[in-house]
């Protein structure tokens, strides 16, 4: 029997960095810290350490075979979002994926392209 490992959940600047490695699909630590730096002020070491954590957390991956270390996200978009969407679901709305749609479509108006997926969507469901 094999035992996979559990990728441990992204904190909320792993998940920033995370965000920015998703966009552009590997970047060095400076990339990511002119990235952030854009947004708010950070230090060059502290990006640095945090995608080290990372690393060993299994959220990155990283190739060392130039001077200047490139990363890559090890976890995909879509899983991290529907493990965050599955958690607040359950937190939140009972495990209800309905009441947590429903709560969302009330924050905001939206889009006709939108209001389309989710039509398909349901229709999916039907079927």
């Amino acid at each position: 029997m094999k035992i996979t490992k559990q990728i441990p959940k992204p904190t909320e600047g792993e998940l920033e960095l995370l965000t920015i490695l998703w966009d552009r699909g590997e970047a060095t630590v400076r990339d990511v810290f002119e990235a952030v730096n854009e947004r708010r002020p950070v230090v060059y070491t502290g990006v640095q350490k945090l995608m080290q954590i990372m690393l060993d957390k299994g959220l990155v991956e990283r190739d060392a075979t130039e001077r200047a270390h490139v990363y890559r996200a090890a976890i995909a978009k879509g899983d991290t979002e529907r493990r965050f969407m599955r958690e607040l679901s359950d937190r939140f709305f009972a495990g209800s994926a309905a009441q947590l749609a429903l709560r969302a479509l009330e924050m905001e108006p939206a889009s006709e392209e939108d209001l389309r997926e989710i039509r398909r969507l349901i229709a999916t469901k039907l079927s």
